[in-house]
């Protein structure tokens, strides 16, 4: 392919403002309705604070199998995964004890950012501030980031009609954060932008948060750094226009280019080295001659010139293919069942196949109650503990005879008890609750195992025929997809 992309701040029919004294500079008439300030994001609860007990509870301890960022629990600031007592589920970014030292600036900052509402958006829900704890609560985003379909994809590149589409959601976001009056953004790059559970791209609501007031918090590589940064140590809108350029470099390339470098290639309209050679075919010569044109500008050296967000949605608009298909097909999963493969057990809980599930469980027996036993057998020297136990033996024998009201008061009396905790019993008791029609206490019995093993794969199996058994088919599919991921890593040590 032959692209020609000029440097001048004058390109095509798509072309955008650039940034000055009168931003709002086209024609309202003229920009395209898809306006971002129509997609708010009116279902989700409003912000809210939260207790460090709520959320440790929510993630399980703050288990380290729950870390969801990217360098694990080495990272500065780490981010789980976790779910409410309303089944909710939940990104907790926890900041190291220096990051906010000041409890009130953390809380304004935070109550600011919450007010934000947009499905161009992975909201922020909540926040947390107790003692040193700072913690911030958002929507979970559960298929990973732009950096790990773009740059490290496993089964197929992401396809240049997706590519389009990330751009666009993104300067649709940064657009609808900058009309609330939060136009700046800090450190915008491809782990920012997060997939939900329908592969629809959204924009972390973590980076609207700044560590002070003057706009001094910018971590990235020098060199994909504003130059006026480089100068100031500020973070401007323009700067965020800049880190704009980067991703669009990005989505063009799939690689991580240095601006430098890239500007080099334009200059000399050595374009199709900045080309990813897996779109071969996917797009026309005009095409991929204005995304460079508009990455171009976004790079500019001086900041004034730079397009701003309202600029970036309307020349992207029209170069958005296959907007009729929806995210998660582009990306090659054609529906929910497809995009992970299933054990039997599985494949069992998906088809709410009680009976075989009944058969694992009296299989696996309380393999996974880890030093259950030994704490039973030194404690059995009270009278208390021998009940406990003769408790338990009755329910094993209900449970395993299919008896599954008495197996239910057998293991209640164990539970109750309270001086030994079993996730092989919480489960045998879902089960339970679930041949009796019960799928609210089998499902609180299933987070509790899961609370007590967060890494058993059965835990969450069972919350998903639960939450089947409830209607609730994007949670259960949730879950099942957790749950077979832990059976295969089980499968593999």
């Amino acid at each position: 392919m032959m692209f020609w992309v000029g440097m001048g701040c004058e390109f095509s029919k798509y072309s955008a403002c650039c940034w000055g004294t009168e931003q709002g500079g086209l024609d309202p008439e003229a920009h395209i309705d898809e306006n971002v300030d129509n997609i708010e994001g009116n279902d989700l609860p409003p912000f809210r604070e939260y207790t460090v007990d709520q959320l440790r509870k929510a993630t399980s301890g703050f288990a380290m199998e729950n870390i969801v960022s990217e360098h694990g629990e080495k990272a500065p600031n780490v981010v789980y995964k976790g779910k409410l007592e309303n089944q909710m589920r939940i990104a907790v970014k926890r900041f190291n004890k220096s990051a906010w030292p000041d409890s009130h600036q953390f809380l304004e900052e935070a109550k600011a950012v919450g007010q934000l509402r947009n499905q161009r958006l992975a909201n922020l829900l909540g926040c947390c501030s107790e003692g040193d704890e700072r913690l911030l609560v958002s929507e979970y985003m559960s298929n990973e980031t732009l950096a790990k379909h773009l740059f490290h994809w496993e089964t197929q590149p992401m396809k240049w009609a997706m590519r389009l589409r990330v751009a666009l959601h993104l300067a649709q976001a940064l657009e609808y954060c900058t009309n609330k009056g939060r136009a700046l953004y800090h450190d915008l790059n491809a782990y920012r932008v997060l997939f939900d559970d329908d592969f629809n791209p959204k924009l972390s609501c973590f980076g609207l948060m700044k560590n002070s007031r003057d706009g001094k918090s910018y971590s990235t590589n020098l060199a994909f750094t504003p130059p006026e940064y480089l100068r100031t140590g500020r973070v401007t809108p323009e700067s965020v226009t800049y880190s704009f350029g980067t991703l669009l470099l990005d989505l063009l390339s799939g690689k991580h280019i240095p601006p430098g470098r890239a500007l080099d290639l334009i200059r000399d309209r050595n374009i199709e080295m900045l080309s990813d050679s897996c779109l071969e075919g996917q797009f026309s010569d005009d095409e991929g001659t204005e995304l460079v044109r508009l990455a171009s500008r976004c790079l500019q050296s001086e900041p004034r010139e730079r397009p701003n967000p309202r600029s970036l949605v309307t020349a992207l608009i029209p170069l958005q293919k296959d907007s009729e298909i929806p995210s998660h097909v582009l990306m090659g999963i054609p529906d929910g069942t497809a995009a992970f493969p299933l054990s039997p057990l599985g494949e069992a809980c998906l088809r709410m196949d009680l009976t075989a599930i009944h058969e694992v469980l009296e299989k696996i027996g309380y393999k996974d109650d880890e030093g259950a036993a030994t704490e039973l057998s030194f404690q059995m020297w009270t009278n208390q503990m021998q009940e406990t136990i003769n408790s338990k033996k009755k329910g094993d024998a209900a449970f395993r005879q299919k008896d599954f009201r008495t197996a239910i008061d057998s293991y209640t009396q164990f539970i109750e008890v309270g001086t030994m905790v079993s996730p092989t019993v919480y489960a045998r008791r879902s089960l339970s609750y679930l041949i009796n029609n019960m799928p609210n206490e089998a499902l609180n019995d299933a987070l509790q195992a899961q609370v007590i093993s967060p890494v058993w794969y059965m835990a969450f199996y069972l919350q998903t025929v639960a939450l089947l058994a409830l209607g609730k088919e994007n949670d259960a599919q949730v879950a099942l997809k957790e749950g077979s991921s832990l059976e295969t890593k089980k499968g593999t040590n």
